[in-house]
């Protein structure tokens, strides 16, 4: 499996650090932990993640949206929502490639994380098999290097 670099961007502090002792135990590096929106983009303009995984609500209110919709600006990175409030994500979910659903399982986390990296990596493979997970239509959403 190819290793990412991943942000973490969660208000919930317990949430954040079993997800990020959960990449790291599968293999990824987790580039930086944030929980709010100005925070977020910051650093994922400092630390060019490859995979930017955010919860839609942080610290300051429902600002995940706006995190995905400018870190998505950079075609290096992907971003993943990772929240149970699925209904505020808004239709062209604001430049993400998905959504995986709160409370997540470490395989639903793991079978995303494979799949995001086998489409960075040029293949096409199918999201079939990955429970808890829901694709934005689109399929620029990668944030592969251009």
């Amino acid at each position: 499996m190819t290793s990412l670099r991943i942000l973490v961007v969660e208000d919930e502090a317990l949430i954040a650090l079993e997800l990020g002792w959960l990449l790291s135990d599968l293999g990824h590096e987790v580039v930086g932990m944030a929980v709010g929106a100005s925070e977020a983009i910051a650093l994922g303009r400092s630390t060019h993640p490859d995979v930017a995984l955010v919860d839609v609500h942080l610290i300051d209110g429902p600002t995940g949206i706006d995190v995905a919709r400018a870190l998505s600006a950079d075609p290096r990175i992907t971003v993943v929502f990772m929240t149970a409030n699925e209904k505020r994500i808004p239709d062209d979910f604001a430049g993400a490639l998905g959504v995986i659903a709160k409370p997540y399982s470490e395989r639903a986390v793991a079978g995303v994380l494979t799949y995001v990296a086998a489409c960075r990596a040029g293949a096409t493979p199918s999201t079939q098999g990955l429970d808890g997970f829901r694709p934005a239509e689109a399929t620029d959403r990668l944030g592969l290097p251009q």
